[in-house]
């Protein structure tokens, strides 16, 4: 398969990381030992077709990137990391450093270039956002036959509408519908100011793994409101799940790149509306109205919103989330 020039900065990386390793220069380089390019079959099933279970969606090929940090013949655990609206980024390869260093492997998915999407921050109708639950299961199956991979061991996390997925990716009945099988499940499930605002049917039948949840306060373009809501059902029904919430971040608080608040007034949201929940024949409606939801076509859906780096609040996600993984993946 031809590389993509979007990749050729990180083949270059992958350069240095060598040099660096033989002449004993910058020990950052040095975290990863291995950097691989990986095709992954998926499709782009709309709303119905995931949730009806079916799969004659057309096949796509997708792409992500493996980062190994430490050579050998061990197996490593591994972090599958879902982007948001935006595409990957900085952000990612961020946190994909920050787990290299804890010697843990980084699996980030690019669900867009081989779809021919840039972003769907103007027109999220683009692509369903439960396509990232197929995703983030199409990644766990092909990390779970890698020599150098513990497939006991794989997390997912997601950001925005990537971390919608990151949690969805919990439900048993998409598990059962969409997953790898064999038994093979995340071992824990992260989202970085995630989607809540869905309604699933058995929404709060999740498997036996930890759940994570972290937002901001202030956050306009997917408001933790939400969460808040969908933890204390699933909190009720006995779950492992917790929120951590932040005063005055807003969306993306996690990115550096955005220490000056940017606002998007382009950008699509759901903050003003209610709950959209599945049908019985896999449908997503307004809760209120009982009309099939659109973004295109539903008066709740507003434009503008904020995106803005917090220092603090970065700085307690990435400390309790280091903690958490650590302690899940039982590092020594």
């Amino acid at each position: 398969m031809p590389v993509h020039i979007s990749y050729i900065p990180r083949i270059l990386a992958l350069v240095l990381s060598f040099i660096c390793v033989v002449l004993g220069c910058a020990p950052a380089y040095a975290q990863i030992a291995r950097l691989e390019l990986h095709s992954i079959q998926s499709h782009s099933p709309t709303d119905q077709e995931f949730l009806t279970g079916k799969r004659d969606a057309k096949p796509i090929t997708i792409s992500g990137e493996l980062r190994i940090p430490r050579a050998g013949t061990d197996r490593l655990p591994a972090i599958v990391l879902l982007h948001g609206s935006g595409g990957a980024s900085g952000l990612h390869d961020n946190w994909a450093k920050e787990f290299n260093g804890l010697g843990i492997a980084t699996f980030i998915i690019d669900s867009f270039t081989g779809r021919g999407i840039v972003s769907t921050v103007p027109d999220q109708d683009q692509l369903s956002r439960l396509t990232g639950v197929l995703d983030a299961y199409r990644a766990l199956e092909l990390l779970a036959k890698h020599p150098r991979i513990d497939s006991g061991r794989v997390m997912v996390m997601g950001f925005s509408r990537g971390g919608g997925a990151a949690h969805w990716s919990a439900l048993k009945r998409f598990l059962k519908m969409h997953g790898p099988g064999d038994g093979l499940m995340f071992a824990g499930h992260i989202g970085l100011y995630p989607t809540c605002n869905r309604i699933f049917i058995d929404g709060l039948d999740v498997v036996d793994k930890p759940i994570r949840i972290f937002h901001g306060a202030a956050d306009d373009y997917v408001p933790a409101a939400g969460c808040r809501t969908y933890v204390d059902r699933l909190r009720k029904a006995g779950k492992d799940i917790s929120l951590s919430e932040y005063p005055d971040a807003h969306h993306v608080f996690d990115y550096p790149a955005l220490k000056n608040p940017l606002k998007v007034p382009q950008a699509q949201t759901t903050r003003r509306c209610p709950p959209l929940e599945e049908t019985p024949d896999g449908r997503i409606i307004n809760s209120q109205t009982k009309q099939p939801f659109t973004y295109a076509g539903d008066p709740c859906v507003e434009r503008g919103v904020t995106v803005a780096y917090q220092a603090q609040a970065h700085a307690e996600a990435l400390k309790a989330i280091k903690d958490f993984v650590s302690a899940t993946f039982q590092l020594k």
